[in-house]
């Protein structure tokens, strides 16, 4: 193997080692502060085999999974229209968002703990208003009570990261793409960044003074002291029954109990093609998923199985069926995509043991929202900035002592 450069002398400022949804925001905003950025990614922005594709993701401000999520989606709301000036295509679209569950569920403690702690303007809904305010979400169990966030929507996942990296180009940042790093080796001076090429002698080595690790299901590979577990996920779309498609129309994003079961599930209503509300989005069906609460069984990123196989809708077909009347319960569209769990559902965003190895990712199902203003923490750590708000909930070391799960 080739002998690594001369410790006093670097490629670059910082890597960042994965270019999805957190490090295609890290990158620009790593190069948006003045520092030489060197970009690594073994695909394409944009692309389908992580955890951020699918058409759309979720966006809540009222954050039920942990009150400190607030501040990072209203810091992640203004970077995504930031790029949405800057690249000219519509990202993020305001539907509002209704939580719906028995009042004393995490779903609803979660939402109005989030909310009363930042004074968002949510409105606390009965079975009655419930049904004026979404009709499609009428169908609840006695007792269930509604949660309505006003600043909730959906983004354009793919889109999202392109612009990301987009900007960051345009910032300065040199992104590889189509390059596969294999290794990063920290030493006392700054880390050698490891690439595969045709053959041993062939791979590029790089050599850095700090290093971000933003692989997605990938970081566990350089930083195996995180303990993530990636884990192969269906999405699924829904069709509205003929006649029924003007109250799925405007179906807003919700999380809800689903009635005679004791689950949840998540998504957001269909809009056709031609809606001006949906400029630049496209048509498309109504997006509805189960809630993942684990156990989860680790899935190697490298050969995640791709075809969904006969069967594996029947669960959320049942859940669709039992919620949406006005929806047909076979999905009208599947696809694949890897979520990366972490121990307590919450992301690792900032420095490891070493100095000079920092890390964004844990997705845990709910992160995309989040990314362009993870990005930024990532920045800001590596950077040694104060953070924009008290992030040592996603402290990757609060898992010093806990066993690796995957």
């Amino acid at each position: 193997m080739d002998t690594a450069p001369d410790s006093t002398s670097f490629d670059a400022d910082v890597a960042v080692i994965g270019l999805g949804a957190v490090g295609s925001s890290a990158a620009w905003r790593l190069a948006a502060r003045g520092l030489d950025v060197l970009g690594f990614e073994q695909f394409e922005p944009g692309h389908a085999w992580g955890g951020s594709t699918g058409k759309t993701r979720l966006f809540r401000v009222a954050c039920l999974e942990h009150p400190g999520l607030t501040p990072i989606a209203r810091r992640a709301r203004d970077l995504w229209r930031e790029l949405e000036a800057s690249s000219g295509e519509p990202l993020f679209l305001e539907t509002g968002g209704i939580m719906v569950g028995p009042p004393d569920s995490h779903l609803i403690e979660g939402t109005l703990r989030a909310a009363e702690a930042h004074d968002l303007p949510v409105e606390r809904l009965d079975a009655e208003a419930i049904a004026r305010r979404s009709p499609a979400n009428a169908r609840i169990e006695p007792g269930d009570v509604g949660v309505w966030d006003p600043e909730a929507g959906i983004l354009r996942p793919e889109a999202a990261i392109i612009a990301a990296a987009a900007a960051a180009r345009a910032a300065g940042a040199d992104l590889r793409t189509g390059v596969r790093v294999v290794a990063i080796e920290p030493d006392a001076d700054g880390v050698t960044i490891r690439t595969a090429g045709p053959g041993e002698a062939d791979a590029p080595s790089f050599r850095v003074r700090r290093v971000a690790v933003t692989a997605g299901p990938w970081i566990g590979r350089f930083v195996p002291e995180v303990p993530l577990t990636p884990h192969r996920v269906v999405m699924t779309w829904f069709r509205p029954r003929e006649g029924h498609a003007a109250d799925l129309d405007v179906l807003p994003v919700f999380i809800r109990s689903v009635p005679g079961h004791d689950t949840w599930i998540w998504g957001h209503g269909a809009l056709p093609d031609g809606d001006a509300r949906a400029r630049g989005f496209g048509g498309f069906d109504a997006k509805v998923g189960p809630e993942f609460d684990g156990p989860f069984d680790a899935d190697d990123p490298d050969a995640i199985d791709r075809e969904v196989h006969p069967g594996e809708t029947d669960g959320i077909s049942e859940l669709v069926a039992a919620t949406f009347p006005d929806l047909e319960p076979d999905p009208s569209g599947v696809t694949t995509c890897i979520m990366t769990h972490t121990p307590d559902g919450q992301f690792v965003v900032g420095p490891t043991a070493d100095p000079r190895v920092f890390v964004g990712g844990g997705c845990s199902g709910h992160s995309f929202k989040h990314a362009s203003a993870l990005g930024e923490l990532v920045a800001q750590a590596v950077a040694g900035e104060p953070a924009f708000t008290d992030a040592s909930f996603l402290d990757p070391r609060r898992f010093a002592t806990a066993p690796a799960t995957g």
